[in-house]
């Protein structure tokens, strides 16, 4: 039994994981580490005695302990960013997005790279209520979908649609492994494209596919826009689509060595690396000062 589930009650472990919430972070930016402190009086006084104890190290002995003891979202998320997405991006120009709208569905992670890939992370506890409506979604946009998986979980997701990759994690190795690679599908639903793209990076398309842009007026421009990219061959469409949104600003400002726990919350918040340095030197703080 993980001594881990019997020092802290699940009460305090969900206590403890609001410290990696997008409210809590955009306090920290602004220097503000109050929130830690009620945390450390709470529950760890001890640090308080600690001599020369930063926030940061508190933040990082939290995110062990939720690790170890409580698989939430954020845990989950982070180390998939961390362990495989970091090494499969490869080029600067790619981007990482967190949980990507498509239609009703709402991807966990997307990549753009040379092609676009949708990943849906299912934890133990994670219903597949809505797991076939999401794959739907998804395969309208994108060129391959994963569904990232516990390992004990292989055996029921891999009867799913065959056509989505599967990835599983080991929780006590804390490994990811390619279970089952996706088809490629360059046919994406060019309805689906125009309503995922911005008003720019529409007529962008238009422009570069057709050499210029249709007479019309701001009432008529989606309509007029929507029949001529709706003509555009599936697979062009899709290298158009992709490298729009590579030229999105998006800041992928991860930490390869240092403050890797932070990673998934820095793409959430979508933070550059002068506000990804302004939070660790936040952080940073002795928690005596």
């Amino acid at each position: 039994m993980n001594s881990g589930l019997l020092k802290y009650s699940q009460n305090q472990l969900r206590d403890y994981s609001s410290v990696f919430s997008r409210n809590a972070v955009e306090t920290m930016l602004q220097g503000d580490c109050s929130f830690l402190e009620y945390k450390i009086g709470r529950y760890d006084i001890g640090w308080k005695k600690k001599k020369n104890a930063t926030y940061l190290q508190y933040v990082k002995h939290l995110y062990k302990v939720i690790e170890s003891s409580y698989q939430n979202e954020y845990v989950y998320k982070n180390a998939f960013l961390n362990a495989w997405l970091l090494k499969e991006i490869g080029s600067s120009q790619s981007k990482i997005f967190s949980e990507f709208r498509v239609g009703n569905s709402i991807a966990d992670l997307a990549m753009f790279n040379g092609i676009s890939k949708a990943f849906e992370i299912k934890s133990e506890l994670d219903s597949d209520k809505r797991l076939k409506l999401q794959i739907e979604n998804y395969k309208k946009a994108f060129n391959e979908v994963y569904l990232v998986v516990p390992e004990s979980k292989y055996a029921y997701y891999k009867s799913q649609d065959k056509s989505i990759g599967i990835i599983t994690y080991n929780k006590q190795n804390k490994d990811f492994d390619l279970a089952r690679e996706a088809k490629t599908n360059f046919n994406i639903c060019a309805s689906t494209i125009m309503h995922l793209l911005k008003t720019t990076e529409y007529k962008a398309i238009i422009k570069s596919y057709y050499g210029q842009l249709p007479s019309m007026t701001s009432f008529t421009m989606f309509d007029k826009c929507f029949v001529l990219l709706n003509k555009i061959p599936a697979e062009k469409l899709n290298t158009l689509f992709v490298g729009q949104m590579k030229k999105r600003a998006v800041h992928n400002s991860f930490s390869q060595r240092y403050n890797k726990e932070l990673n998934q919350l820095c793409l959430a918040l979508n933070l550059d690396r002068n506000n990804r340095d302004k939070l660790i030197k936040s952080l940073q703080k002795p928690i005596n000062s």
